[in-house]
């Protein structure tokens, strides 16, 4: 069983609309702040929430 993508995976949040939606309810904000974040941020998940907050 592979890991490493795993981990890689649970850092990182794709363009898929269902993580942008579940980081947007983690964070309670919307999608296109989330989609706004990523693009300036880059797709690190913790780079993203702090750019939103």
């Amino acid at each position: 069983m592979a890991t490493k993508g795993t981990k890689v995976e649970r850092a990182s949040v794709s363009d898929q609309p269902h993580e942008l939606a579940y980081e947007a309810k983690k964070t309670g904000t919307s999608k296109e702040t989330v989609k706004d974040a990523k693009a300036t941020t880059g797709n690190q998940r913790k780079a993203i929430e702090k750019k939103v907050k």
